[in-house]
């Protein structure tokens, strides 16, 4: 079972972090154009922040059924095991907090300008957070 999710963990990986990826490129060509902020430009926030909160519930089911998870907590000195069983769940937890809390500030802000800027930052944050600690040696198995 546990390599069922890890398959779909992995394969969501790939649309949660395009969504991502388009949201920060939206956001920075919108806060360098000076356009206006639509409601198009929120559904694409809105896609990204979805997209990244549906990986965080695969992953936190995987990492508690899977041996690289919870089970290899412990084992600090294996590289490989301290990556999937603290690093990647961790930071992966802050990255999507800043996602959600850029998505949240966005709501009480008024100008455009305001709200590409706050998308770029905590949106654009949490993907560099993401990318760093993606186990790519188990992506491409």
């Amino acid at each position: 079972m546990d390599g069922f999710i890890q398959k779909f963990h992995s394969g969501w990986a790939y649309l949660a972090l395009l969504l991502l990826v388009i949201t920060v490129i939206n956001a920075v060509i919108g806060l360098a154009s000076k356009k206006e902020f639509t409601s198009k430009d929120r559904k694409i926030a809105l896609f990204g922040l979805i997209g990244t909160h549906t990986q965080l519930l695969i992953g936190l089911i995987l990492y508690f059924v899977s041996p690289l998870g919870l089970n290899s907590l412990g084992q600090m000195s294996d590289k490989m095991l301290r990556l999937t069983s603290l690093e990647h769940p961790l930071i992966n937890l802050i990255a999507i907090t800043l996602i959600t809390i850029g998505w949240s500030k966005h709501k009480k802000l008024t100008t455009s300008e305001s709200k590409f800027k706050t998308f770029s930052i905590f949106y654009g944050l949490g993907l560099v957070l993401i990318l760093i600690r993606i186990p790519w040696s188990l992506w491409f198995k």
